[in-house]
């Protein structure tokens, strides 16, 4: 009896994985396909295998594709190293150091986790074009530098919290300055939920279509999910091979960064719950 109900339950979860799938599988077959058969083929194994809509469309643009998996590749490397620093950072001084008003900075800190993205545009937008950054990439990373990201040091914080103090103690005794403390002990400690960080802000980084849409402008400085809206043409006709050839391999860089590093990811959750 349990082991048909075990049986019953692998099957319903490996029938509601493929139904999540068949899009994304759906999209990787269609970009071996020729357009005119994209729309009336729905099988996700095509009958033969055609490279026509990767050549064609990996310079189907003013730039190639390279140019585009280039910007969105600096732009998520720098963005990585901004968040793991500067959170990390600011994470250590909420959950290490003893200053005037620290609870009353955290829960400010933490209200800005409840402020949609949306409503903070405007005022960004007019802020960087006074100091004259549209265009360019400072926008997009320079504020990751600030620990602009609330979530990543909530992570952090909880994190931190549950290192015991006796290390900090120790170091203090022998002569550590808070610097030092950080540099030397708490982040050796922190790799899991360092790699979280690390991992969801390339994660983010890499589909994030609105932030390049609003600051970018020249196609040289387009990011791939910008490169990609190019393909469909709202008023003419829309490149739906080439589109589907050009997805594929931007799934690709997400796909296997989050497969290499998917246990990292956990560790670094929960052990930012825990009490050790």
């Amino acid at each position: 009896m349990i082991r048909a109900k075990t049986l019953l339950t692998h099957a319903a979860l490996i029938g509601a994985t493929f139904v999540m799938l068949y899009p994304l599988l759906w999209m990787a077959a269609s970009s071996f396909k020729p357009e005119s058969i994209i729309f009336t083929d729905l099988s996700i194994w095509p009958k033969r295998f055609d490279l026509s809509n990767y050549l064609s469309g990996w310079h189907a643009l003013q730039e190639s594709f390279t140019v585009f998996f280039l910007n969105s590749t600096l732009i998520a490397v720098l963005v990585v190293i901004g968040n793991c620093l500067a959170c990390s950072i600011t994470a250590f001084a909420f959950a290490r150091l003893q200053f005037r008003g620290r609870r009353v900075w955290f829960i400010v800190m933490l209200g800005t986790l409840m402020l949609p993205y949306h409503v903070t545009l405007i005022p960004q937008y007019v802020l960087f074009q006074q100091l004259g950054w549209i265009d360019t990439f400072l926008p997009l990373v320079v504020p990751k530098f600030l620990a602009a990201d609330a979530f990543f040091i909530f992570l952090m914080v909880q994190f931190f919290r549950a290192i015991p103090r006796e290390l900090d103690e120790a170091a203090v005794l022998d002569g550590c300055n808070p610097w030092r403390i950080y540099w030397k002990i708490m982040l050796p400690l922190s790799l899991p939920v360092l790699a979280t960080t690390a991992i969801f802000s390339f994660l983010w980084t890499w589909n994030d279509f609105l932030g390049p849409l609003v600051y970018l402008n020249d196609a040289s400085l387009y990011t791939v999910p910008l490169a990609l809206r190019a393909f469909v043409d709202a008023a003419g006709q829309s490149a739906w091979g080439q589109l589907f050839a050009m997805s594929t391999l931007a799934v690709l860089p997400i796909f296997l960064f989050f497969l290499f590093f998917q246990r990292l990811i956990i560790e670094g959750v929960a052990f930012s719950g825990m009490k050790r």
